[in-house]
């Protein structure tokens, strides 16, 4: 995917009870929102809610793999968390690209994730830093 400025990537996934279970081995959250049924219940959202890290990770699967692709680290991330998702949600993060830098491989996005209702649950911005051997090893076919 050529990354100029207003290249779009999108990808979706649905949310389970699995991925709060494994984001908790990762980052040692467990955080009762995320696991008491009853608890997360009668809290402002009604339900359990998955981690955070859960929501924005799609970002990270879009910027690495699609936009601007393979070699992409995060330099900067201001993301808002506007709505709660839960397990059983389908969740579309998007990024956009917002400006390039000609003298650096390091492109700027305007990032947003929404449910399967059109809500947007997550937006911001981000800065992203393309690893140029790694870019050059994927775009060309080996011999």
């Amino acid at each position: 995917m050529s990354t100029h400025v207003g290249a779009v990537a999108r990808r979706t996934r649905t949310i389970s009870h699995r991925d709060i279970e494994l984001f908790t081995e990762i980052s040692g959250d467990r955080n009762p929102i995320h696991y008491d049924q009853d608890l997360a219940a009668q809290s402002r959202f009604g339900r359990v809610v998955v981690q955070g890290g859960v929501t924005s990770g799609l970002l990270n699967a879009v910027v690495a793999e699609d936009l601007p692709g393979p070699g992409s680290v995060f330099l900067e991330v201001s993301w808002r968390f506007l709505a709660p998702v839960g397990p059983g949600d389908e969740i579309t993060a998007e990024v956009t690209v917002t400006g390039v830098r000609e003298d650096k491989p390091i492109t700027t996005l305007a990032t947003s994730i929404t449910n399967q209702d059109g809500v947007v649950v997550l937006d911001g911005t981000a800065v992203v830093w393309r690893d140029p051997v790694v870019a050059d090893a994927v775009s060309t076919p080996a011999s």
